[in-house]
């Protein structure tokens, strides 16, 4: 195809090259997804390098008297055969999405309290640190918490994730303001 380029390919400052605007997409996806796979609309969540798509799953009818771990066993049970039945339509709408998008796919589906994720992609992401910041990676390893100083790095993104969720969803919502007043900006 003439002037694609992959995410593999530089951008004009020798960058990664930017995928396309994601407008549209959950869209998309809630209308590609057959009826009935679903109780509800997926959950759709777009960064530049993947999209994430959970459906939420019918629990499973289980006795009365049915223990906490029969219901987990019922919903891993229930979310397998999902994961094996839908297999080949996954497969094609993932490849028209990365197709339109440049975005990895990737699925999962949530059932009672349980929630798997099917698919997953890592995307490298290259930094410089300083020798404090690295030896805080280093402790992570020589402890036992991390195997390498990339699984440490992702812990720490984790850590902060979970205690600045707050923060962080604040942080979105002022960027999605900003990009909206971009949007409607003089052309």
């Amino acid at each position: 195809m003439r002037g694609f380029r992959g995410p593999w390919e530089a951008g004009p400052r020798g960058g990664r090259a930017e995928p396309p605007p994601a407008e549209g997409l959950a869209a998309w996806v809630t209308g590609a997804v057959p009826d009935g796979w679903f109780t509800e609309p997926p959950k759709v969540t777009i960064d530049r390098d993947e999209v994430m798509i959970i459906g939420r799953l019918p629990s499973p009818q289980l006795a009365q008297d049915a223990t906490d771990a029969d219901r987990a066993s019922a919903e891993q049970g229930r979310i397998a055969q999902h994961r094996e039945d839908t297999r080949d339509q996954r497969i094609k709408i993932a490849q028209q999405i990365e197709h339109r998008w440049r975005r990895k796919v990737s699925w999962g589906a949530a059932c009672g309290g349980t929630e798997a994720l099917f698919t997953t992609f890592s995307a490298p992401v290259m930094t410089r640190l300083r020798q404090a910041d690295r030896q805080v990676l280093d402790t992570l390893v020589d402890a036992g918490v991390a195997r390498s100083r990339s699984e440490a790095l992702a812990w720490c993104v984790r850590l902060v994730g979970q205690h600045a969720d707050e923060w962080l969803g604040e942080l979105r919502d002022a960027m999605g303001a900003v990009d909206e007043l971009r949007r409607r900006g003089p052309g």
